[in-house]
């Protein structure tokens, strides 16, 4: 974008007279007469946009302006208000709905040539047989090999309605084999994990939620009883939200029939309370809720019922503090205004609403706050305020006011970690790595990730290789101090990553568990 665009951002953003552009269409969809107030302010709007369009000193975007200045009027209302163009509604309608229009392979960018990773079973690219480790050169016509291909590139070209026809050319063992695939439906996964830890305690790991959320968490979940499960720990960790309906559903498997889950009210909106209905499956599992700083909305929905219905043990640190609720209008240019309705609370009545002082960015980044002032490291007894105190039914206090504050704190474990290891991770080096030494071994003497953390070491020479990889592909200067000091993070991280080219996420889950701190506190918490 210009940057002169951006130096206009902050004047174009003051000037409140869109508001009347915004709503020019009631929630009843009809259109008010220019001859109101808010049609005045539309048109000088209009007319503010076309003198710098025609007299300032640089071009200026003016479709940017004025999405800018859209999104920056409802970023004054409240920090979860928010202005989506058309063209942004398709991929957040694909994390909603749980699948996308697209082939069904996972890929990398090895080498800068398009590298499958896994085929989805059943998918379109399954059909027609695409395989693992095939490298795709081409498609549609367009050579896509050592051309500075991106990520979203590839997307570009794969994803598209479903029914619709994408041809590709495929190198495999040398040989170029060319294949039509006909997009389908995609799911896209929510469950990133789901296996016992021990023989009583099951671990899900839930992404977001979305419309198939608790579908999936249904059969996971039934899964773990048939193999023994008897108390569960249901991570939700970096689990940002998103469809209200689903953890509803998910915690109607958990608690009693009536019980209260969470309740809504705002200026428009008529106080409503959303309770349990049937009888729970799980109704007899002790569970353990692990969040952190990136757990937001639903997933404090799903904490904040279960820990003020003394149903569960939350464990971790503060979770992000979204309390808010957004109704979704549809404007007739096919964009989206994404409003802020109602507040939600928990069942003992608390706003977990975190304080928004009308700056965005210095709210987004409350992440960075809490790691600098130490709250990732240390209970911040700050928080703990007399009047946001309530009681949960068997006595227990809980606090309002910015987050679900965990019922067991663990410290952010930084372990282990370097300069030389955090530039190993940006890089994406583990994860290369690993697809090349499992393209190149495929480890098919292992059945499952059982067996391979049984019998799979991390021996020098991959240790040496690993090194040479990282030195030779991404210029990561050996640090042997550092390199020491990070070497087991490093062994685990190797190992995981190789677990997660053969097992997909599960796979990495299964060994990143084993020394995750959270993790084995919710373990101790449950035995």
């Amino acid at each position: 974008m210009n940057s002169s665009n951006k130096a206009l951002f902050p004047l174009i953003g003051s000037l409140l007279i869109v508001i009347g552009l915004l709503l020019g269409i009631s929630l009843s969809g009809e259109k008010k007469s220019h001859s109101t107030l808010e049609g005045q302010y539309e048109k000088k709007l209009t007319d503010i946009i076309e003198v710098l369009d025609k007299e300032y000193v640089d071009t200026i975007d003016k479709k940017a302006l004025f999405e800018k200045t859209i999104t920056d009027l409802l970023h004054g209302l409240d920090p979860h208000s928010n202005y989506i163009a058309a063209e942004d509604l398709v991929a957040m309608s694909e994390n909603i709905q749980g699948k996308f229009g697209g082939v069904g392979i996972r890929f990398t960018i090895y080498d800068d040539t398009l590298s499958v990773v896994n085929v989805i079973d059943r998918s379109p690219a399954y059909r027609v047989g695409i395989q693992k480790f095939d490298q795709i050169i081409n498609v549609d016509g367009e050579a896509i090999a050592n051309v500075g291909l991106s990520n979203e590139h590839v997307r570009e070209l794969l994803k598209g309605e479903e029914g619709t026809p994408v041809r590709v050319t495929i190198l495999r063992n040398g040989e170029q084999i060319q294949k039509e695939i006909i997009r389908g439906a995609v799911p896209i996964e929510s469950i990133s994990a789901s296996y016992m830890l021990t023989n009583e305690i099951g671990y899900i790991r839930l992404s977001q939620f979305s419309m198939q959320s608790a579908n999936e968490f249904y059969a996971a979940a039934i899964g773990l009883q048939s193999q023994g499960m008897k108390k569960l720990v249901f991570d939700l960790r970096y689990n940002g939200g998103g469809v209200l309906g689903s953890a509803v559903s998910i915690l109607d498997a958990i608690l009693e029939a009536g019980t209260p889950i969470v309740s809504t009210k705002g200026k428009n909106s008529p106080e409503r309370v959303i309770y349990s209905e049937n009888a729970p499956f799980l109704g007899d599992v002790d569970i353990a809720v692990l969040i952190n700083s990136s757990s937001a909305s639903a997933s404090e929905i799903v904490a904040g019922a279960l820990q003020d219905n003394d149903r569960g043990t939350i464990i971790g640190r503060r979770s992000f503090g979204k309390g808010l609720v957004q109704q979704d209008i549809q404007l007739k240019d096919g964009s989206n205004l994404r409003l802020t309705v109602s507040r939600y609370y928990t069942p003992t009545g608390r706003s977990i609403q975190k304080p928004y002082n009308e700056n965005y960015e210095d709210y987004m980044m409350d992440e960075l706050n809490r790691y600098e002032n130490g709250e990732l490291y240390h209970l911040d007894s700050t928080l703990l305020v007399d009047s946001l105190k309530y009681t949960t039914p068997k006595g227990k206090i809980v606090y309002g006011g910015g987050g679900i504050m965990p019922d067991i704190f663990v410290p952010l474990d930084t372990t282990g970690s370097s300069v030389y290891y955090r530039r190993l991770q940006y890089a994406n080096v583990f994860n290369e790595f690993s697809y090349h030494y499992v393209r190149k071994n495929k480890l098919n003497q292992y059945p499952n990730v059982q067996a391979f953390d049984r019998e799979f070491r991390i021996t020098n020479k991959i240790l040496n290789d690993f090194k040479s990889y990282a030195s030779n592909k991404h210029s990561i200067t050996f640090n042997e101090k550092e390199y020491l000091a990070s070497l087991d993070r490093i062994k685990t991280s190797i190992k995981a990553e190789i677990a997660r080219q053969k097992w997909l996420e599960m796979g990495a889950f299964y060994i990143f568990n084993q020394t995750d701190k959270e993790v084995n506190v919710a373990i101790e918490a449950l035995q």
